[in-house]
């Protein structure tokens, strides 16, 4: 299996087989079909492009109109390539389903998402500085700023990379190696240990 596309559904719980309470992520995972292979005699590299998620054609593209018709299949909203060489086992408009993790026993998956934007925040929030700290001696106003950023006369700048206010969120970000609890095939559900990056309803990328 090459990898899946699908949508963050929520967080719930279940309990283990030594009774304790397991916080899980419930992933929607596929069905995703294959609308392009890659080969490195062609591209100059090996990969497979799956599309998953319908959306009608009025919001598609004419070249993307094409590209989905040329692999016999509707028109996609997310279109993600995994880099191998899947050319033997893979074909134009093949569906790869959650199943397929059932069929190849994966006991751990790796989960790339998109995390929850924070606006700007400020050092408290965004590294968890502990703020300056006491009320006194001038500093009534000084309880959730950076403090001293180190720089003198020499050399006279602030270091790139300080750690300062600043956008939080909003980045892609991979967690390794979570756990699969349960599939549940016939509605291409996905249970993992932990939690997944996102919001409910944003889309990731599992990889096997």
């Amino acid at each position: 299996m090459p990898g899946l596309i699908g949508k963050k559904v929520g967080m719930t719980s279940v309990f283990g087989a030594d009774g304790k309470n397991i916080p899980c992520t419930v992933i929607e995972a596929g069905p995703c079909v294959v609308t392009q292979v890659r080969t490195v005699e062609k591209d100059g590299y090996a990969a497979v492009q799956l599309a998953y998620d319908e959306i009608t054609e009025k919001h598609t593209s004419k070249p993307l109109q094409g590209h989905f018709k040329k692999a016999g299949t509707t028109p996609k909203r997310k279109l993600v390539e995994f880099p191998a060489d899947f050319s033997r086992e893979l074909q134009l408009g093949d569906v790869i389903t959650v199943a397929d993790i059932l069929k190849d026993e994966i006991p751990f998956v790796d989960v790339v998402g998109t995390s929850k934007g924070k606006g700007f925040q400020g050092v408290v929030h965004r590294y968890h500085f502990a703020g300056v700290g006491g009320q006194t001696h001038g500093q009534h106003n000084r309880l959730r700023k950076p403090g001293s950023l180190g720089a003198s006369s020499w050399p006279s700048r602030v270091f790139p990379g300080m750690r300062m206010g600043g956008h939080m969120g909003n980045e892609r970000v991979k967690v390794f190696n979570l756990q699969v609890i349960k599939v549940i095939p016939e509605n291409n559900l996905l249970v993992v240990k932990g939690s997944v990056p996102g919001a409910k309803g944003s889309y990731v990328i599992l990889e096997a």
